[in-house]
């Protein structure tokens, strides 16, 4: 799968991502490492990049980009990506898109650092009932 990023995303993406980076499009709805938010209401519909500087078996779909980025991402995520995949920046947001529309409108952009199993803990009892 191909992936456009378009100049004024490059320019967003060019102070947070380096060369040496492996870039994962991630769901960002509780479904993975990645992401602690979300539930039944953000499935296919909230996306983040994910910063990293190891491969993860699970983000193993190359997604050829016109920024020669070690940009991935994994087969669940491919459900809800289609033809005509790009990223813009707009109104200080990252939108990704497709030729069906807007796919995420505030595309997140994350350094992953693996969490303690204190903070995981902190950061459940914290989110509580506040994921759908």
């Amino acid at each position: 799968m191909e992936i456009k990023i378009k100049d004024a995303a490059k320019e967003y993406l060019e102070n947070k991502i380096t060369s040496n980076d492996i870039v994962l499009l991630a769901l960002d709805d509780g479904s993975n490492k990645f992401s602690n938010l979300g539930g039944s209401c953000t499935i296919g519909s909230k996306f983040q990049f994910v910063v990293t500087d190891k491969m993860e078996p699970e983000f193993d779909q190359p997604l050829e980009n016109n920024l020669g980025l070690k940009l991935y991402t994994g087969k669940p995520e491919l459900m809800y990506l289609i033809d005509g995949l790009n990223v813009d920046y707009r109104m200080g947001f990252l939108s990704l898109s497709d030729n069906s529309g807007i796919i995420d409108g505030a595309v997140s952009v994350t350094k992953y650092e693996a969490p303690t199993d204190a903070e995981v803990e902190e950061q459940m009892k914290t989110l509580g009932n506040k994921i759908c």
